[in-house]
């Protein structure tokens, strides 16, 4: 499945069904992930619908002992070069804007 053109809601339907699955295939109960993650059955319940916060969502993965899914899931992602020398060595921490996005012409006047 791509996730390309899905709505977010859609993709986070979709990692719930992923890991009601992974749930089912561990031949857990709802209940019984809840107590191995910590969490309570609400918080499962939540995760298998899509509406899971992420600490819950981490939880319920490493109670399923599938955390190594998420270096496919966000992998960790490298400086570009060109970033490395605009840097000069300092780590980034914000991005920068882009004037596009203002709707501000730099020629009028603010009040």
């Amino acid at each position: 499945m791509t996730f390309e053109h899905l709505s977010a809601h859609a993709i986070a339907s979709e990692l719930g069904d992923r890991i009601r699955t992974a749930r089912l295939n561990a031949n857990l109960t709802q209940k019984a992930l809840a107590n191995k993650a910590g969490l309570s059955l609400k918080a499962v319940t939540n995760g298998e619908k899509g509406k899971s916060t992420l600490e819950s969502m981490i939880a319920i993965l490493i109670a399923l002992e599938i955390t190594e899914q998420l270096n496919y899931f966000i992998p960790e992602q490298q400086i570009s070069p060109v970033q490395l020398i605009k840097l000069r060595g300092k780590k980034r921490k914000r991005a920068t804007s882009s004037s596009e996005g203002s709707t501000q012409s730099k020629d009028t006047a603010i009040w």
